[in-house]
């Protein structure tokens, strides 16, 4: 009994074509529509993930200065060795501790140059951003102290050098000789777009010499270690700067401890929700579909008023109408949850090709858009069915 009902229905609707298509067209475009936002909002969040994981959930960035709207940051009182030393003595629970002073300037070889990141700092750095050597080594002793040495990152390598090693070769950073003695492995690009191995890293006490013109810190990096909380590390830190920078009781701090699992859970929390109402926002089209299918199987109920009543009077039950009809509806909303699957699928691959983040699917969004596709079919296709059960056979005899 069913597959005959099928059959009618699909005859009913191959015998318009395009109008079906047309008909199903707002299914498509609402299932496509949620299926691609949710796929790019899932492989933006798998991204930040991803880039927060490379920074360390265990990492915390000290900075001068509150940050936020209305808050001046340049005006805080930069950091001082001997606040990195007392970090370092009187913090338990910490890898590395690493200042970091960080700028631009001209990098040449040859007859090559590249504006490039400059950044000043220790070993720690290294240790804190678990940062491997490719080739080379890190700084020693007596670099560590001022002594001219370079790190250089991939992309610098690649268009100073080209395929060569550069260790062992010579740079001038700006107005300074420095010899080359190791190569960062490449890290790509950061979720801010930043291009992470276009840097040259140099010692701190170099670049506060010769570059920087202070012997002052403009920010510190502090890795905690495996099973130390990191809520712990920056309670004591926020406690030993407030003590060192004289700042008492009721005033606010001018300086910033930022947690990296804290900023990890509020931006995948922030891309969570905003796909939530992406996928939402889509969704209205559904129902925009919905209501096209309702307002074509009325129609479909006027043009086909005679046959309907040449059916009811040769003895056809109301309820075989009504399925008659109502499996036309639900057959057209599935064809085109059908379509919108696979062409949200299609759109949203290229999307995050295009955005270079990962393409992750869900399957549970999937069948939800599916269902919700055949639950349209059948909320708006009972109506026109309905009515078109309940036509009394002699008026729909006589109807022209």
């Amino acid at each position: 009994m069913f597959f005959e009902t099928a059959k009618l229905a699909w005859r009913a609707i191959s015998r318009n074509l395009l109008r079906s298509f047309l008909t199903v067209l707002g299914v498509v475009i609402g299932v496509a529509a949620v299926i691609a936002m949710v796929t790019i909002g899932n492989g933006t969040t798998a991204q930040v993930q991803s880039e927060l994981a490379r920074l360390g959930t265990n990492t915390l960035f000290v900075r001068p200065g509150q940050w936020g709207p209305g808050r001046a940051s340049t005006e805080a009182k930069r950091f001082e060795d001997r606040d990195i030393e007392a970090m370092r003595n009187q913090i338990s629970g910490l890898r590395a501790v690493a200042p970091l002073n960080r700028g631009s300037a001209t990098v040449i070889a040859g007859g090559e140059n590249r504006s490039s990141s400059v950044i000043g700092t220790t070993n720690d750095y290294l240790v804190a951003q678990d940062w491997d050597l490719a080739s080379g080594r890190s700084f020693l002793p007596a670099e560590e102290r001022g002594q001219a040495a370079c790190i250089v990152g991939e992309t610098v390598r690649r268009e100073l050098f080209g395929a060569a090693d550069p260790v062992g070769q010579t740079i001038r950073v700006s107005n300074i000789s420095c010899p080359v003695v190791g190569l960062l492995s490449a890290k790509g690009q950061s979720g801010m777009g930043d291009d992470q191995d276009d840097t040259v890293i140099m010692p701190l006490k170099l670049h506060q010499r010769r570059i920087g013109g202070t012997n002052t810190i403009s920010s510190v990096i502090l890795s905690a270690q495996d099973g130390v909380s990191t809520a712990k590390v920056q309670s004591d830190v926020e406690s030993l700067l407030r003590e060192r920078r004289r700042i008492g009781v009721g005033r606010d701090d001018d300086f910033s401890v930022a947690d990296m699992s804290q900023m990890a859970a509020a931006m995948t929390g922030t891309t969570t929700l905003l796909t939530g109402l992406l996928g939402a926002v889509a969704a209205v089209s559904l129902l925009v579909g919905g209501i096209g299918i309702m307002n074509i199987m009325l129609v479909s109920v006027t043009e086909r008023t005679r046959e309907i009543g040449i059916r009811l009077a040769i003895g056809a039950l109301e309820r075989q109408v009504l399925t008659q009809f109502l499996v036309e509806a639900v057959m057209l909303s599935i064809f085109g949850g059908v379509a919108g699957i696979l062409t949200g699928l299609s759109l949203a691959y290229g999307v995050v090709s295009l955005l270079n983040v990962p393409f992750v699917t869900s399957p549970m969004i999937i069948f939800v858009a599916f269902a919700f596709s055949a639950i349209i079919g059948v909320v708006f296709g009972y109506f026109p069915a309905r009515r078109a059960a309940q036509l009394n056979p002699i008026d729909a005899l006589r109807h022209e």
